[in-house]
């Protein structure tokens, strides 16, 4: 029986072993020259391959070249990943000068087989990294349109964080314009964007007609390209300009330029980018919604605020203009001051309320009030569901200023109190809130005095002599 064993098996399986050590497709790849150099002798190895990926033509050296390879005392192998030819694996100059024989090129076979493996789980490798980067960039897109900002900001975000995971000299966002063209609204660059904004795709344009029927497009060289007009393109290279769309709805256009002379996109990339740009469309039309949501809120809020300040006002002035007229009808002196003073004080009243109107309806429903008034006015806000009213708020005197977070603190405790023993009491129409930052305690002090009032039946909580309730609480400032 002949001996099967091949001479130089052990390196051969050190070499094996090698190759398959990283993940990492660069590193791979210089792990394969190193062994078929260690391997074989030589003095020269490189890799060549045509992979976008790679940035062209990759060739990594052991040594320096002793010229073009291919001249004498050469050897090449092919590098098969799966049924593609990924590129050729070169020897050149073997140490001691003499040529490479059978048994080194049996060799160079075994570790171009090898090779190709190792390649295939590199590449799958970083396939999967590339998915998981676009996928966490979709997330923290669709997290950040939907938790809230503008309009401007939303755009930002996409164009931004586009620009992050596809690794691009810029995020561009484009938007139809009146004249049938695109614009470019929002930019995101490492370098100065200046120019950027503003530059525009002229109608006709057989990118837009692309864009404008939904379909992606695809750039070697935004520079060269004859179809890129804008005045921007000698700035790019490699590009992508992908169609935001949703359910038929063309929002806009997510471009992502590279620099001039960067790799171009590799068809993986193209197709996560085009599922990035449909994951951010719906976003954007989901943030739109949510925000016209809380515009129609803030109208709603508004619209009742409006009628409740009409009839408030209203009923103030008609019952003020009754008491004046019956003023004149008397000749009493002191009626008539009596009167007047409470008519004066009717007046201060409806002043009041309008001034809180006003302030509620500068406040979006949907934020959380930060001041101490809009603290006072969500907690009579937050009453009214139970009583089918709102019961009215007036405040005298520099509230924001003058009272102090732990006073205002307790104060809202005891109007929450307050409010809900009034809700409890029978027949209540009506319940008025006072805030008094200019009040004179008994001990001479400056302090702040809460009052709250009712129409109610008393029952045996005991009234205040009008068929109502009275509830203070005061604290010095």
């Amino acid at each position: 029986m002949t001996d099967a064993r091949v001479p130089g098996l052990p390196p051969l399986l050190d070499a094996v072993l090698s190759v398959g050590t990283d993940l990492e497709l660069p590193t791979t790849l210089q792990h394969i020259v190193d062994a078929a150099a260690e391997l074989t002798g030589a003095r020269y190895a490189a890799v060549s391959t045509t992979d976008p990926g790679l940035d062209g033509i990759a060739e990594i050296r052991t040594a320096a070249p002793p010229g073009q390879p291919g001249t004498t005392g050469t050897l090449e192998v092919p590098i098969q990943v799966g049924d593609e030819v990924f590129g050729r694996l070169y020897l050149a100059e073997k140490r001691g000068g003499g040529p490479f024989t059978a048994e080194d090129e049996q060799l160079l076979h075994a570790l171009a087989a090898q090779a190709g493996i190792a390649i295939g789980n590199a590449r799958l490798y970083e396939t999967a990294r590339l998915r998981e980067r676009w996928i966490e960039g979709a997330a923290a897109v669709t997290t950040a349109l939907l938790t809230g900002g503008t309009a401007a900001d939303a755009l930002m975000t996409v164009a931004d964080r586009a620009r992050v995971v596809a690794d691009a000299a810029a995020g561009v966002i484009l938007q139809p314009t009146a004249e049938g063209g695109m614009e470019i609204v929002t930019a995101s660059t490492l370098d100065d964007p200046g120019g950027i904004v503003g530059a525009t795709i002229e109608a006709g344009s057989p990118v837009l007609v692309q864009l404008l029927g939904g379909e992606p497009v695809f750039i070697d060289d935004s520079a060269t390209d004859p179809r890129m007009t804008t005045h921007v393109r000698h700035r790019f290279g490699p590009s992508m300009m992908l169609p935001l769309q949703s359910g038929g709805r063309l929002i806009g256009t997510l471009a992502l330029p590279r620099r001039r002379g960067d790799r171009p996109y590799t068809p993986e990339e193209r197709l996560l980018a085009i599922q990035f740009a449909s994951q951010a469309a719906l976003a954007l039309v989901l943030a739109d919604a949510r925000q016209g949501r809380e515009r129609l809120a803030v109208y709603e809020d508004r619209d009742r605020i409006a009628r409740d300040l009409h009839d408030l006002v209203v009923q103030r002035l008609f019952a003020t203009g009754m008491m004046l007229q019956a003023a004149r009808r008397r000749s009493e002196v002191t009626y008539v001051d009596e009167t007047l003073g409470r008519a004066v004080d009717e007046l201060e009243s409806t002043i009041q309320e309008v001034r809180t109107a006003i302030f509620a309806l500068q406040q979006p429903p949907a934020d959380a009030p930060t001041t101490f008034r809009g603290r006072v006015l969500r907690e009579t806000a937050g009453v009214a569901a139970a009583l089918g009213f709102r019961p009215s708020a007036r405040f005298t005197g520099a509230v924001e200023s003058r009272i102090p977070d732990q006073v205002a603190g307790h104060l809202l405790t005891a109007l929450r109190r307050a409010l809900a023993a009034a809700a409890r009491r029978p027949a209540v129409s009506r319940i008025e809130v006072a805030v008094d930052a200019t009040a004179t305690l008994p001990d001479g002090r400056d302090g702040v005095r809460l009052t709250v009032h009712d129409d109610g039946t008393t029952g045996d909580d005991g009234g205040d002599g009008d068929g109502g309730t009275t509830v203070t609480w005061q604290s010095p400032l």
